[in-house]
């Protein structure tokens, strides 16, 4: 990337790897220059959090407030109803108004930890795309909106091409995302003034729809700002973990367990990661990220603990900290562990020990916890455990401490 932008924010974006695309640098450079440009990314409220897989596009708009713009969070409250098929091998399944009011309540938490929200100029505003979508009239939209859109064109994207080159069902209503995407960005340009729409490169086709839209109905300049997608240095995706998706909501996936994934940060992701989720100076994140051996490990609780921090708080990432020296220094339980509670009923005549490493998360199936026995990974109270066997209430009474592999722990109590 050879542009050498004015403002902040573009700059911010090139210099912490965030850029993988832009439709105008020189214009939105020039506007984000001037004053306060409002932003949007789109978030479908497919389950109660987002994960991991989300943070890149929360801390872009968190850059954006913070270099001087207004940060729009649209939650797709009417495009969960359809469900956005870039990239994916089959259609998503379908959710009811219900489930996505539900999931909107869990996602909206995340936010403020991030932007702040009001309503002043630079304050970020939270938007549900059903406060338009649901009351569309078809005809009308057919005709005001649907003639603007070329089939030959929305065919040659690659998020459609390549289900359709897979000879993978493209239903109909998935078709009509993109139209629906793009007219969100249109209701948000009427509505508030927003001049620029962000998302992962997988929606550069949905983005550049609503850009050319806008311009056709309303004629007004707008922009689009795609960001890398991110998989980790050995090629896996953001956002999974061993046992699961990393959520962001605490309720979901613990403060201490979000630190823990942070920590296991693979030596040659750390600075980068460090330049994406932290506001380390570029400089630091270096400086960090060329460290080896054994100071490496510094740099990933720094990363650790910065992250942490954003998301659930100073204390949090302290005590996260804490309890991971505890565990994995001296030897303790630790007092921030993931814990299970379990009932006399749940145990009955008695519960199979992989069964216990799967409700702790720290096996995804009880054939992946064979495995992990088998392999020698897994422990109970620092005892490795190799064979599959009933656990009964006497035995569990008195508190488990379980370990699958070197890193990853969880207790197990009677409630």
């Amino acid at each position: 990337m050879t542009y050498h932008p004015k403002s902040d924010f573009l700059r911010v974006m090139i210099e912490r790897g965030f850029l993988a695309d832009c439709t105008d640098y020189q214009g939105l450079d020039e506007v984000c220059a001037k004053g306060v440009v409002p932003g949007y990314i789109g978030f479908d409220a497919t389950a109660a959090s987002l994960h991991v897989g989300s943070l890149i596009q929360i801390m872009m708009l968190r850059w954006l407030q913070k270099t001087g713009g207004k940060p729009i969070v649209l939650m797709g409250g009417g495009t969960t109803k359809v469900g956005d098929p870039s990239f994916r091998a089959e259609e998503r399944p379908l959710l009811t108004p219900a489930q996505i009011d539900a999931n909107i309540a869990g996602i909206k938490a995340v936010f403020s930890s991030y932007v702040s929200f009001g309503s002043g100029p630079g304050d970020a505003m939270m938007v549900n795309n059903a406060e338009w979508l649901d009351a569309l009239n078809y005809l009308d939209f057919l005709r005001d909106i649907g003639r603007h859109f070329s089939v030959n064109r929305m065919l040659s994207f690659e998020s459609v091409k390549s289900r359709l080159d897979r000879e993978q069902s493209l239903s109909f209503l998935e078709f009509n995302y993109m139209i629906l995407q793009a007219y969100d960005f249109l209701e948000l340009n009427r509505r508030y003034g927003c001049l620029l729409q962000m998302g992962g490169s997988d929606q550069w086709g949905n983005i550049v729809n609503g850009i050319d839209l806008t311009r056709r109905v309303l004629d007004h300049e707008i922009f689009g700002l795609t960001s890398h997608l991110l998989t980790t240095s050995d090629g896996r995706k953001m956002g999974k973990s061993q046992s699961g998706a990393v959520w962001l909501n605490g309720d979901m996936f613990s403060a201490y367990e979000f630190w823990q994934y942070w920590r296991n940060t693979t030596d040659a992701d750390v600075g980068r990661f460090l330049k994406l989720y932290t506001e380390l100076p570029v400089e630091e994140c270096d400086r960090l990220g060329a460290l080896e051996g054994s100071e490496i490990n510094a740099a990933k609780i720094r990363l650790a603990n910065e992250v942490t921090t954003l998301l659930h708080g100073a204390e949090a990432a302290a005590a996260a900290e804490a309890t991971a020296r505890e565990v994995f220094e001296k030897g303790g339980v630790g007092d921030d562990l993931p814990t299970i509670t379990l009932s006399a009923a749940d145990i009955g005549e008695g519960i199979a020990n992989t069964a216990l490493f799967v409700r702790a998360g720290l096996a995804p199936s009880g054939k992946e916890a064979k495995r992990l026995f088998a392999e020698g990974g897994a422990r109970i109270n620092d005892e490795v455990v190799t064979e599959t066997r009933l656990m009964t209430l006497d035995e569990i009474a008195g508190g488990l401490k379980l370990t699958a592999g070197r890193k990853r722990h969880a207790l197990v109590n009677i409630g």
